[in-house]
């Protein structure tokens, strides 16, 4: 045979492929009814691993068995996603526990931040909040966590990510840990100053104090001098060090607003080497509000430690044509190699697509949560 007569057979065979997929289809349709009226879920993890291993014993060799295996497995995610679609349009997938509202209710809202007086966190708090509301700081994450799932703060201000240095790891673990919710987002532009007491010069300078991501992001400039570098906290509590010590040998390496707040002197302005460094801040609450104009959603999961479920997962996007910004991963506690994603995705609660989406996301991923949708 030639290349077109084996091209005519192969039309043929597909051709016969879609027609017995349709069928299928239309068979799923019929059993997504009854799953409706007979209150069944749709996700039947012994149904359909006994249905891959009588499929593959039907295969002759090796190589078709893998394909047949991997082929009847999107089938079989397929069917699940249409009988997800037809619970969605018939209201059988029940209501998230999440309530809508036109506004954050801020009018006699206490927030918290970490730092001091003077951090970026204060700066993004004041952005989103104006300048009066009620505010404290406390010195690590954890702490700011704890004072929203008291109720000792209404609200949180905390960094989630940097355009250069990356996430901050520990704020996505405690998302995990806390039953705390995103309902909003800051980003801030990042310009650090070199800070000292006033009338200080650089031949004086001896010691710089900043956080260790703002040490690593102003390394250009910092190399062209042999002062010493000490990590601190956060750049206000370096600001606030050099402003208490007195002493010129030492600066700051934080922002012109610390600088302000402290009394210092900015003696040069973009010492780190990126112009486009910004840092995504997250506004957290205890409740599980979301505004209804909000148009993105973070969602945690785990995955069974094996071949194609991180595969099987993300294909809930792709099928209820949801776009997914990032994914990022952490490795779970007590269990070596293995590891919780973060999905941030577009998105409202309130759409029928990311109802069905995150309906099958919670029959077949474990511990799944939805962080927010803001």
């Amino acid at each position: 045979m030639d290349l077109l007569e084996l091209r005519d057979q192969i039309d043929q065979i597909d051709s016969r492929i879609v027609e017995l997929y349709e069928k299928r289809m239309d068979v799923c349709k019929q059993v997504a009814q009854y799953k409706i009226e007979n209150g069944k879920k749709v996700f039947d993890k012994v149904r359909e691993e006994e249905k891959i291993r009588k499929v593959k014993a039907l295969a002759h060799t090796d190589f078709t068995r893998l394909g047949v295996e991997e082929l009847f497995e999107q089938i079989m995610s397929m069917s699940r996603k249409l009988q997800y679609q037809l619970l969605s349009e018939n209201g059988s997938l029940g209501k998230l526990p999440f309530i809508a509202m036109k506004e954050l209710d801020t009018k006699k809202a206490r927030v918290v931040f970490q730092g001091a007086e003077g951090a970026y966190s204060q700066a993004a708090m004041s952005k989103f909040f104006g300048d009066k509301i009620n505010s404290f700081h406390v010195d690590t994450f954890r702490e700011a966590m704890s004072a929203i799932d008291e109720g000792s703060a209404d609200f949180a201000v905390l960094p989630i990510e940097n355009s250069t240095a990356g996430i901050v790891s520990e704020i996505y673990d405690l998302l995990c840990e806390f039953e705390n919710y995103i309902v909003g987002e800051q980003i801030i532009r990042i310009e650090h100053c070199l800070l000292g007491l006033p009338g200080t010069t650089i031949d004086e300078i001896k010691t710089v104090y900043s956080h260790p991501q703002s040490l690593m992001q102003s390394a250009k400039f910092l190399s062209e001098y042999p002062w010493q570098q000490i990590s601190m906290k956060n750049n206000a509590f370096a600001a606030r060090k050099v402003a208490e010590d007195g002493d010129k040998s030492q600066v700051a390496i934080a922002s012109a607003y610390a600088g302000e707040i402290y009394g210092l002197e900015v003696l040069k302005k973009g010492v780190n080497q990126s112009s486009t460094n910004s840092t995504r801040f997250i506004i957290v609450t205890n409740q599980k509000v979301f505004l209804e104009d909000a148009s993105k959603i973070s969602i945690c999961f785990e995955i069974p430690h094996e071949s194609g479920s991180l595969y099987q997962i993300l294909s809930h996007f792709i099928y209820n044509n949801l776009n997914m910004t990032k994914i990022e991963s952490r490795p779970i506690e007590g269990r070596n190699w293995e590891y919780r994603f973060f999905v941030d995705f577009e998105g409202n609660l309130a759409d029928s697509a990311v109802k069905n989406a995150i309906r099958g996301l919670r029959d077949e991923a474990q511990n799944m949560k939805i962080l927010g949708n803001y």
